[in-house]
């Protein structure tokens, strides 16, 4: 069987190393055989792990799309803000389609892009790669299984990381969403996604409060420089001082913004560029914490917490049923399953993975593959198709919504139609 091949538009971190990577370890599945990076040295790195002429290396994603090449899908992995285009484009011409979430921050895109996969019969497949998780679908199974009767309640944590919030969120490309999206869309919609992935059915109602409570002028040191490399009064004191983090144990983060490690790199980076700005002076808007609740179709609830400011960089849930409760944190490689009528608790351990998002990097690229082989054509709905999408990015969409007009709760149905277009409203 051929390998699929697929154009690669956009090569940051997540199309570079979390997508991409799969064809250098199954080349019998996946082959890249283009590369569209308005960075040069991206674009080379690229190019040099796949061994892509240079032919192959397109600065832009118009460049790339002026044309149909002897490929199957595109790996779509632009800005937010910058998906529509080329998701069309690739979609008319004959791609199948694997886009980085979220698939927009304008809401009649999102369903503009849904219309056009089902018009030209192609996959759009979105990278909520968390359903492609071992520990994910071991929750769901457990849960069709009715190991814990009907869901009543579902409470769901992000524990984001403060060192990943001042990173991405606070110096990095999401820290502000005029520029990019909202932390609940940006960030949180792989919540919204997985939460209406266990419930399977449809969210009625949200309500939502958050704020930006930290990372803004009125915390900052006093004498703090606009750039930690410039010397700041606070340098012991500060966890989020950017030259010692990043020439320490923030030394991986420093991949994301340089091509190579080293310390003079980084330092370069540093002193001019937006990773070595002060957390307390950026033009970041995004909040530092959120919380969400959902009320669904069968009157079961869930709450959902977004937090910057934990240890760790994980999800922990918990679902109680009528018949039991279902525990996990997705660090542990395990969850736990109570069922009352028993009086067991049982513990099932999932076998780890070194790919990112517990396996669900390479998970989503090994079901898409095999769609693509299949040109599509299946009974069955993708995973994380476009269609599935748009319900889960309403909900964050919502939630962000109700944020903004003080915790007000908003109605979904109400909501879909003042935003979207009628013909989504199915």
């Amino acid at each position: 069987m051929k390998p699929i091949r697929a154009i690669l538009i956009g090569a940051g971190d997540r199309g570079m190393r979390a997508y991409a990577p799969y064809a250098l370890t199954h080349q019998e599945d996946l082959r890249i055989v283009g590369v569209a990076d308005p960075n040069s040295g991206r674009r080379e790195m690229i190019a040099k792990a796949h061994q892509l002429t240079d032919e192959q290396q397109y600065h832009s994603w118009e460049h790339i799309l002026a044309e149909k090449k002897d490929a199957d899908a595109a790996i779509i992995c632009t800005m937010d803000h910058m998906h529509l285009e080329p998701t069309i484009r690739a979609l008319q011409l004959g791609y199948h389609v694997l886009l980085e979430k979220p698939m927009s921050p304008i809401p009649s895109e999102c369903v503009e892009m849904e219309q056009e996969a089902l018009k030209q019969g192609r996959l759009l497949t979105i990278c909520h790669v968390l359903r492609y998780t071992s520990f994910w679908q071991t929750i769901k199974h457990e849960i069709e299984q009715g190991a814990i009767g009907d869901i009543v309640s579902v409470q769901l944590n992000e524990n984001v990381g403060n060192m990943h919030m001042a990173h991405s969120f606070v110096r990095g490309n999401w820290r502000n969403s005029d520029e990019s999206s909202p932390m609940i869309l940006q960030k949180s919609c792989h919540d919204m996604d997985i939460l209406s992935y266990i419930m399977d059915e449809p969210c009625e109602r949200v309500s939502s409060f958050g704020s930006l409570m930290h990372f803004h002028e009125g915390n900052k040191p006093e004498g703090a420089p606009a750039f930690c490399a410039e010397g700041c009064p606070a340098e012991k004191e500060c966890q989020y001082h950017a030259v010692n983090y990043y020439l320490n144990e923030g030394r991986g983060w420093s991949r994301k913004f340089t091509n190579n490690d080293t310390d003079e790199e980084i330092m370069e980076a540093l002193r001019t560029g937006p990773y070595g700005r002060c957390v307390y002076q950026t033009d970041n808007n995004v909040v530092d914490h959120q919380v969400v609740n959902m009320e669904f179709a069968s009157g079961a609830t869930a709450t959902f917490s977004m937090c910057g400011f934990t240890e760790d960089n994980t999800r922990i849930v918990q679902i109680m049923g009528t018949k039991g409760d279902i525990r996990g944190n997705m660090m542990d490689d395990a969850i736990t399953i109570h069922q009352f009528v028993k009086k067991e608790k049982r513990v099932v351990k999932l076998e780890a993975s070194e790919s990112g998002h517990g396996g669900g990097d390479a998970g989503i690229v090994h079901s898409f593959i095999n769609e693509v082989r299949n040109d599509g054509q299946s009974d069955v709905e993708s995973l994380s198709s476009a269609t599935v999408s748009v319900r889960s990015h309403l909900m964050a969409f919502a939630a962000e919504e109700s944020r903004l007009h003080k915790g007000k709760p908003i109605e979904l149905s109400q909501y879909k139609n003042q935003i979207m277009p009628a013909a989504v409203n199915k």
